[in-house]
């Protein structure tokens, strides 16, 4: 029998999402993941980015048991998360063109190197001029978006492109335009934002296939570990150690 309470709906629409994400974007996700892995066989390093709540899941693959020791979190001042006063300059920022550009080009992003911009909407300045200004210095791109807001929406760049028009691979998370998954006839707006859920197991995802495409090279995946399990702390030092010139989050 299904759970028809707001919560059994909201959970059975995340399970549809991620089953729509697992069938449909399993091409893109496979070939993300080996781009990642290439660009770690390769010497490069690796960047994530994502501004308000999409730097949830930017940071949810940084420095984490089980995840890439590689992969650092790129940081825009003001647009990383909502911790920020007033809360709505973050959303400000995202609009202001030149912002990502200057970030950029005072970052160790280096040719050679995978960043990937996370971006619910992908139509605002700042994630389509990190994509397009990423691709001039020489690094790859990976986008996470929902595609539907090319169509349901406007471009707020100059260009009027959105950042799934300017990345080597894009991702569709496959949210729809607004961002919420239940409505009631006893409540005015939509809610239950799912993407959150769908775009951190979609970069797991991602990161997983990473991990496997190394091992099948012969090359150890540079993994983390818990902290919280013995032997944790001394396996990850040994990982900070060796690759101390791509890890950017602890100096």
């Amino acid at each position: 029998m299904s759970d028809r309470t707001p919560a059994g709906q909201f959970l059975d629409a995340a399970i549809g999402l991620l089953q729509r994400v697992r069938d449909e974007e399993a091409e893109q996700i496979a070939a993300a993941g080996t781009l990642l892995a290439d660009t770690v066989a390769a010497g490069g390093r690796l960047f994530a980015f994502g501004a308000g709540h999409s730097s949830l899941a930017a940071q949810d693959l940084v420095y984490r048991a089980g995840g890439l020791a590689l992969m650092n979190l790129l940081a825009v001042p003001g647009t990383v998360g909502v911790d920020v006063v007033p809360a709505t300059l973050g959303s400000a920022l995202e609009r202001v063109d030149g912002l990502a550009t200057a970030v950029l080009d005072s970052s160790p992003l280096r040719s050679g190197d995978a960043l990937v911009v996370i971006s619910l909407s992908g139509r605002n300045a700042l994630p389509v001029e990190m994509a397009v200004h990423a691709r001039t210095l020489g690094v790859r791109v990976i986008g996470v978006t929902s595609v539907a807001y090319a169509t349901g929406t406007t471009s707020r760049h100059a260009s009027g492109t959105f950042l799934k028009d300017q990345c080597d691979i894009v991702l569709d998370s496959k949210i729809a335009v607004g961002d919420a998954e239940l409505t009631l006839d006893t409540v005015a707006a939509p809610f239950a934002p799912a993407s959150t859920v769908v775009t951190a197991a979609l970069l797991q995802a991602v990161m997983a296939t990473t991990a496997g495409v190394l091992a099948d090279r012969g090359i150890e995946p540079p993994l983390l570990r818990s902290g919280n399990v013995d032997g944790g702390h001394e396996w990850n030092g040994r990982i900070f150690d060796r690759y101390a010139d791509r890890i950017f989050y602890r100096h």
